[in-house]
């Protein structure tokens, strides 16, 4: 379900300025507009928050909460008033979704690392304690481990150690870039530890093995529950034996319900994923439109404010964010002083 961030006064887009966005169309707007990762919005909407707070004329942000991958396909659909200023990405834009943007006119964008989070996988306090390996998870939820369509319906079938219980994760749907790193960084890791001829194929025919390691059963085992994270803090409360894979920052809020299930030994906290030493750890982004920085009221201060509000003791580490080493908190504030583009050449 789409979450927006808006006063209930500002639901319409009102005219505040001509668009100046290389001739985008759709009219005038004053005020910006967000599209993207669920794990991500809760930090853009603190952002918000304190940019109105210094800006009380300023237009309410509109954020809304799409996935990382359905937000990068609106964000890529052109530039000018119809089109979102901002995409929140729980993981690093690909080179195929760069391509659309330049196709459409969006060119020019600015990458802005914003922090760091994990996968977290979780489960009810009441629930039986699991501890899994990267190898586990891909035996349970690959839709054909080893080239054969996945049967396991019981952890216990999947590790002679796992409680006797049945296979059900809640997690993100295929928009969502929770759900790509859960692919390409849990199960591809798995899948690689258990079947000898993975990592050949990955070099030989990726596309052959994102099937074969990545593509995530549609049996019900693995059950898509939306966006909305909170939801599926919910579900686990209500079934004890579930799993739920959310970011990190949503296990932290929910501590007194959920807690976290270590992978590889490796339980998520702040010290483990800001080491890297758990296996879900992963940067979080955000990816503006150069075109619109003169042509939306508020946009490059907005920026600024991200800027000031996710150090060490800032704001966003309060409301969950992990914070990125110093190096990369210095290279994003320059990228969005400079408004230096980011280059295509750098995405995988």
């Amino acid at each position: 379900m789409i979450r927006r961030f808006m006063l209930l006064a500002a639901i319409a887009l009102l005219p505040a300025c001509h668009d100046q966005a290389a001739g985008g169309g759709g009219g005038a707007r004053g005020q910006i507009k967000v599209v993207g990762s669920s794990t991500v919005y809760p930090f853009t909407a603190m952002v918000a928050e304190r940019f109105l707070a210094d800006n009380p004329a300023a237009k309410p942000p509109v954020i809304e909460a799409t996935g990382t991958g359905g937000g990068m396909r609106l964000f890529c659909t052109g530039i000018g008033a119809a089109y979102a200023d901002i995409a929140d990405a729980s993981r690093r834009m690909k080179r195929s979704e760069y391509e659309m943007c330049a196709h459409n006119g969006a060119g020019e964008l600015l990458e802005i690392q914003i922090g760091i989070d994990g996968v977290a996988f979780a489960q009810s306090r009441n629930g039986p304690r699991m501890a899994l390996t990267p190898a586990d998870l891909y035996r349970a939820l690959a839709a054909a481990p080893g080239g054969q369509p996945n049967k396991t319906t019981n952890w216990r079938e999947v590790n002679p150690a796992l409680p006797d219980m049945p296979i059900r994760v809640y997690g993100p749907p295929a928009t969502s870039g929770t759900r790509d790193t859960l692919a390409g960084l849990i199960l591809a890791h798995g899948c690689e530890q258990v079947d000898p001829a993975a990592a050949a194929l990955r070099q030989r025919d990726p596309d052959a093995f994102a099937v074969r390691c990545e593509r995530l059963r549609d049996d019900g085992a693995y059950v898509d529950a939306g966006e909305n994270d909170n939801l599926i803090v919910q579900k686990l409360a209500a079934n004890p034996t579930a799993i739920g894979v959310f970011g990190y920052s949503y296990l932290e809020e929910n501590a007194g319900t959920v807690r976290g299930l270590p992978i590889a030994g490796i339980t998520p906290s702040h010290a483990t994923i800001a080491d890297g030493s758990y296996p879900g750890a992963r940067a979080l982004y955000i990816y503006v439109k150069k075109a619109h920085l003169g042509a939306v009221p508020g946009l490059r201060q907005f920026l600024t404010h991200y800027a000031a509000a996710w150090g060490d003791d800032g704001p966003l580490a309060r409301r969950g964010l992990i914070v990125a080493p110093a190096a990369v908190q210095a290279r994003s504030a320059a990228i969005i002083r400079a408004e230096t583009p980011l280059d295509p050449r750098e995405l995988p």
